[in-house]
């Protein structure tokens, strides 16, 4: 009794977030078929996060060479990019609003992926596609088996699946490490009808409220709700010593971080609709890159995950995506010579904003904050 042979799939890309979709989509416009492989059931099993702030020299050179760049544009949100800093009594100490010049508008991350999928062939992704084990074979070849026991080969096989990677191991022993800080986070709904004081203390855009140590981050988003980020310096198991099952008891437990923090801002946990979320921060090493290894490569937090206090992780996934579909249409006959431009341009890239974004980590959370923050902004307008 003869075995039937694996499908095989020339380009296989494990995820189908922003930098995967981004990498199918770049191929599909130069005419080459990617297979997306997703543990999510569907593409809406779950809520997409946030907003997103994607950047001109980044996010948005993918989203143009993605030929998606107008319907971008279509989407953002209009007044995102406006920004407040306040201190923990309240008081205001930096202001900036949208006045459209920008070269960072904001758009909610779901749908930034909705257009994305939209733009691919329906039958791109297979989703509930959960990979189980990954194996070498000759030549560069891979093998990877799914958790429903089918599997398939590949030429070219892409870890674009997160933070745990199950991709990464192929090229690198690194794991992420928690990196002292940790989020709670909440959302207000309808926040002009239902929270109008703390619409007001948002804002149109971001909110930055912070003390040492810790603070309030949120955003307005395009259903009119508020998305709050609790952030706070504290050992790995914090989170832990807190039941998030007992909604009333986890906001006390995280307020009580906030103690002498203007009521305003903790009003942003105290009346919080719906669960709150618990999320540690966790990055690889800044600089994190492996030897060239045939027939795989990584994108996005597969590798190169880093903490958000540069807001540079959504834009280098797409970037990611972006110049490895280009550099693979480029060089159709020698996958090895694309897939070493690719990382050449990469590794740099991503150890520098890694050294940002912790950089951004020290700055938001040190003994004197906001005033780092502030000066930041106040520079940056100079």
């Amino acid at each position: 009794m003869t075995t039937a042979p694996l499908p095989h799939h020339p380009v296989a890309v494990v995820g189908a977030g922003l930098g995967g979709l981004t990498l199918a989509r770049v191929l599909h416009v130069h005419g080459i078929r990617a297979a997306l492989f997703d543990l999510d059931a569907a593409p809406d099993a779950r809520t997409q996060g946030g907003m997103l702030d994607i950047h001109d020299d980044s996010g948005q050179e993918a989203l143009r060479a993605a030929g998606l760049h107008e319907e971008f544009l279509d989407r953002v949100h209009t007044g995102g990019q406006a920004v407040r800093v306040l201190d923990r009594e309240g008081t205001v100490r930096f202001e900036e609003s949208d006045d459209g010049t920008g070269g960072r508008p904001e758009i909610d991350r779901g749908e930034l992926r909705e257009l994305l999928l939209g733009s691919l062939p329906a039958d791109t992704v297979r989703w509930g596609a959960k990979v189980t084990d990954v194996r070498p074979l000759d030549g560069g070849r891979h093998r990877v088996t799914l958790a429903d026991g089918t599997g398939f080969t590949t030429d070219v096989l892409v870890g674009a699946d997160g933070a745990w990677s199950r991709v990464r191991p192929l090229v690198s022993a690194a794991r992420p490490a928690y990196t002292g800080v940790s989020f709670v986070e909440a959302d207000l709904a309808d926040a002009d009808v239902r929270h109008p004081g703390s619409a007001e203390v948002v804002g149109a855009g971001m909110l930055f409220a912070l003390g040492p140590g810790r603070g309030f981050l949120a955003h307005r988003e395009t259903d009119g709700s508020l998305h709050v980020y609790t952030a706070v310096t504290a050992p790995e198991e914090w989170l832990d010593g807190i039941d998030f099952t007992d909604g009333e008891a986890a906001k006390a437990a995280v307020l009580k971080e906030f103690d002498g923090f203007d009521e305003r801002l903790r009003a942003l946990v105290a009346d919080a609709d719906g669960a709150l979320v618990p999320r540690r921060i966790h990055a690889l090493p800044a600089g994190h890159r492996w030897d060239r290894v045939p027939g795989v490569t990584l994108l996005g937090d597969a590798a190169h995950l880093m903490s958000p206090f540069a807001g540079e992780g959504a834009n280098l996934a797409l970037l990611d995506g972006a110049e490895l579909g280009l550099a693979l249409a480029a060089h159709p006959e020698d996958t090895e010579a694309a897939l070493a431009a690719y990382e050449a341009r990469m590794f740099p890239r991503a150890a520098a904003s890694a050294a940002e974004s912790a950089r951004g980590q020290d700055l938001l959370f040190r003994a004197d904050a906001p005033l780092g923050l502030v000066e930041m902004f106040r520079g940056r307008d100079d």
